[in-house]
């Protein structure tokens, strides 16, 4: 039997390394691609070290392209203020249905669900109508504010709460703290794995959009990175090196996201609906 166990584990091991590998291989070709020429990327030959290494890919996006600072600076604000506002509805929703009781909290929490089943392509062109109208469109509100909250995460942190124990709510009561003092000072502290798995995929969800920033956004100056990097490439010729330079400043911020809340991650989605 352990024999068998440890056959079993060492062809997961496999599998796993296997994966990681293929996963990773990309990456580093673009990686490399970065400090490479025009010339030696689009010249056929698959090679992870650079012929004649190079930081001109990154001078030119950092100095020659203006707009790529201020690309940067706009998906920076745009993805810290909605992953903020995420974090902090979400989280006030889920906890009003996981303890709070109200007319029609039924009837709510079920139109929540309802919006998890439709695709989110599906609400582009009415989506597109009503910031129109509002004149919201090419603005920083109208990239904020309708993803501010999300039916996703409000479902997550009501699995949550609800797992929640009472008891150090009932205790902070008898101390004399109100409701939101309970939820401000007790409960959202303590939440903190949620929390951290939920910044994680809402932050990334900003930070790689791009069909959003694409329908709203017409002036140069608020694009996002995304739609920025759009602009490298031409009607007759593809500037590969830059694209793959910007890339790996685009891809910078999420891997130091990911590293800070590691910790939290893999704890949040187990307390988050896996029970």
């Amino acid at each position: 039997m352990k024999k068998k166990i440890g056959i079993g584990k060492a062809f997961l091991y496999v599998v796993l390394i296997a994966y990681a590998v293929i996963t990773l291989i990309p990456f580093l070709w673009a990686l490399s691609s970065s400090f490479k020429t025009l010339e030696e990327i689009v010249s056929g030959t698959i090679s992870f070290i650079p012929k004649h290494f190079t930081l001109d890919n990154y001078k030119q996006i950092f100095i020659e392209q203006k707009m790529f600072p201020r690309w940067l600076l706009n998906s920076v604000v745009i993805a810290v203020t909605v992953t903020i506002l995420n974090l902090l509805f979400n989280s006030m929703a889920g906890y009003a249905l996981a303890r709070l009781q109200f007319p029609g909290k039924k009837s709510l929490f079920i139109i929540i669900l309802a919006v998890l089943m439709i695709p989110a392509q599906v609400t582009m062109i009415p989506n597109y109508l009503i910031l129109k109208q509002l004149g919201w469109l090419n603005s920083y509100q109208g990239m904020i504010i309708p993803t501010m909250i999300n039916a996703t995460f409000i479902f997550m942190m009501r699995q949550f709460f609800i797992n929640f124990p009472k008891e150090l709510e009932e205790a902070a009561a008898l101390d004399g703290l109100s409701r939101l003092g309970i939820f401000f000072r007790i409960v959202l502290p303590l939440a903190r794995p949620a929390l951290a798995a939920q910044a994680i995929f809402v932050f990334m969800g900003s930070w790689n959009d791009f069909m959003r920033p694409l329908i709203i956004l017409s002036d140069p100056q608020l694009f996002t990175l995304p739609l920025g990097l759009n602009s490298f490439k031409g009607q007759y010729i593809s500037y590969w090196n830059y694209i793959m330079a910007a890339s790996m400043v685009f891809t910078l911020p999420v891997l130091v996201i990911y590293a800070f809340f590691n910790r939290y991650f893999i704890k949040g989605i187990s307390f988050t609906g896996g029970k």
